[in-house]
């Protein structure tokens, strides 16, 4: 997965607000909250992230 770069530049965690980042892998894309606190995992589903705090988990 691969998201446009103007996207990854307006994309903020819903929790914290900090800046995320691509995460996973090519069958199971995600994105990472990159703030030190937070730390939630949000999935990308069919190209399209899913910032929905319910449907993030925390990082093993």
């Amino acid at each position: 997965m691969t998201l446009e770069p103007f996207l990854l530049e307006i994309l903020v965690c819903p929790q914290c607000r900090a800046a995320l980042a691509e995460a996973g892998t090519e069958d199971q894309p995600e994105l990472a909250c990159t703030g030190d606190d937070c730390g939630l995992v949000y999935p990308v589903r069919d190209g399209i992230p899913v910032l929905l705090v319910d449907e993030a988990r925390r990082p093993a």
